[in-house]
């Protein structure tokens, strides 16, 4: 049972980082002229998105001493996040994504420094203790010493009693070592993890496209409690009670505009709804609707997003 009591809903760990965006839509970065700043980073999105829904959210995460860090600190805090656990590195400036703006998986290219500099000190016991989710990313467990300090915490935090949360976004020209990474998630897996993963992240994590039921069924295995597969325009797949139940939500035509952020943004109304205290099917149709918030919109969802509205479909 989580301890609901526990001052942070979520503890999301990982990259802060600049997106630069395309501004107009292309196929590529090859034919994207012009670019707009946005703070990214997922675990970062997520948790800022958590705070527009009314959560108490704690991002740890690691900047450069720089203008672009101070800048994306700022606009995490006004979302409500707490920082008291981002840190700024004296020598590696603020990393840095370039992004295509497409109706698609985007292109990107990552420049990374400071974002992988996350430090044990920055994930006291003390922090872990006040947590309900503890949560992370592919890309934020793909360098060093950032991998071995959140499987570290993330230990901790289960045997704490948080829950285990991944977005397990990955991609093999952020870590080429696909071995490596089998081999970590299924140690991070192994705490009853609730996972997160695309149609898209399954190809590359597999090296092709699978069908549903081996995925499901592998990452069961591996120890994970609750999976939800998302598949795009065609809607997300849920399996919990190790694979006993599922639940199939059905995508909706979009007019999409800009799909940047977008796991982001459903992974925070899925666990938003999980704390409180929803089933996982009605938990995907929550992620589901502030996914569509955000895929018809450009840039960052607003400011304040009444929770009710990602209840409107089941209640």
């Amino acid at each position: 049972m989580i301890d609901l009591t526990r001052p942070f809903a979520v503890l999301s760990v990982g990259e802060l980082l600049a997106d630069l965006i395309g501004h107009h839509v292309s196929t590529s970065l090859l034919d994207a002229q012009d670019f707009r700043r946005y703070q990214g980073g997922s675990p970062a999105n997520m948790a800022a998105n958590m705070a527009r829904l009314g959560g108490q959210v704690a991002l740890v995460a690691c900047v450069g001493n720089d203008n672009i860090g101070k800048y994306l600190t700022r606009q995490v805090a006004e979302t409500g996040v707490n920082i008291d656990n981002v840190t700024a590195d004296p020598l590696e400036p603020s990393s840095i994504v370039v992004v295509s703006r497409t109706a698609g998986t985007p292109d990107f290219v990552a420049y990374r420094h400071a974002d992988c500099l996350i430090k044990p000190e920055q994930l006291p016991d003390s922090l872990l203790a006040q947590t309900q989710v503890f949560h992370t990313t592919c890309f934020a467990l793909s360098r060093q010493p950032a991998q071995d300090t959140i499987i570290d915490a993330a230990r901790r935090a289960h045997a704490a009693g948080c829950l285990i949360s991944i977005d397990a976004n990955y991609a093999p020209t952020i870590w080429p070592d696909r071995q490596q990474v089998w081999r970590v998630l299924t140690d991070y897996f192994a705490s009853g993890a609730l996972v997160k993963v695309s149609e898209d992240d399954v190809e590359r994590l597999y090296g092709e496209k699978q069908e549903p039921e081996r995925v499901l069924s592998d990452f069961h295995q591996m120890g994970a409690s609750i999976i939800c597969l998302t598949l795009g325009p065609d809607g997300s797949l849920v399996s919990y009670d190790g694979g006993a139940k599922q639940a199939r939500i059905p995508g909706k035509k979009l007019d999409v505009v800009d799909v940047t952020g977008a796991g982001d943004a459903y992974w925070a109304g899925f666990l938003t709804a999980y704390l409180d205290g929803y089933a996982p099917g009605n938990c995907a149709h929550a992620g589901a609707a502030l996914a569509k918030m955000k895929l018809t919109r450009q840039g960052p969802l607003p400011e304040k997003v009444d929770r009710k509205i990602i209840y409107q479909d089941f209640e």
